[in-house]
């Protein structure tokens, strides 16, 4: 039998994608129902208007290329970046901003490490504020203004997927980033980055 499946490739393909599929859902389905993976972490909520702005503006520009946002449970991790990400954390992360490259630091924890004023120069010119870094500068995101209507258009999509904003706050949407920013946008999405999950901070916390 395991000679005739060799020489023949179409049923080896077949049964390739069978034991693909078998595993795949093992490993999937037991996940759909773990509430730590499908509910938010304790103190996790959705994006406001100007961070889930912020947040189209980074993936927009490309910056998970060289930045990833998971912190692996492993010592040199932990104790670089801070305690290690939990799946609660990226309900509303669509997609997610895991990554996988690092050429930059991992920016999972990243908000509230420096200041507003700190960001702003890091994007207008990095190497003012880190020599040597290799990232490129964003100038123009501080020319170019967030779109209001845009913003109400992504908080409708997300609603309509499971995300719980209200009408009220995708109302209130477009007063709260008129006149902001790109440059605005992604330094409050940076800001936010690891700073909502409260578990992070409880001693032993698994979750």
């Amino acid at each position: 039998m395991h000679e005739k499946i060799e020489k023949n490739i179409g049923l080896m393909a077949i049964l390739i994608v069978i034991a693909i599929s078998f595993g795949g859902l093992v490993e999937i389905v037991p996940l759909m129902f773990k509430a730590s993976v499908v509910e938010p972490a304790e103190g996790v909520e959705p994006y406001d208007p100007l961070r889930l702005a912020g947040r189209d503006v980074y993936v927009a520009e490309g910056c998970y290329n060289c930045h990833s946002q998971q912190i692996r449970p492993f010592r040199a991790e932990t104790e670089r970046y801070g305690h290690y990400s939990v799946a609660g954390e990226f309900v509303y992360d669509r997609p997610f901003q895991w990554g996988s490259k690092r050429t930059g630091p991992d920016l999972a924890r990243v908000g509230g490490l420096y200041s507003d004023d700190w960001h702003y120069l890091h994007m207008m010119d990095p190497r003012a504020v880190v020599p040597g870094s290799n990232m490129p500068a964003y100038p123009w995101l501080a020319e170019r203004y967030v779109d209001p209507d845009v913003v109400q258009r992504r908080m409708r999509a997300l609603k309509r997927i499971g995300t719980p904003y209200s009408d009220e706050d995708i109302e209130r949407a477009y007063e709260a980033v008129a006149g902001k920013t790109e440059m605005d946008a992604i330094i409050a999405y940076l800001q936010g980055l690891g700073t909502e999950w409260t578990g992070q901070h409880a001693t032993g916390d698994d979750s």
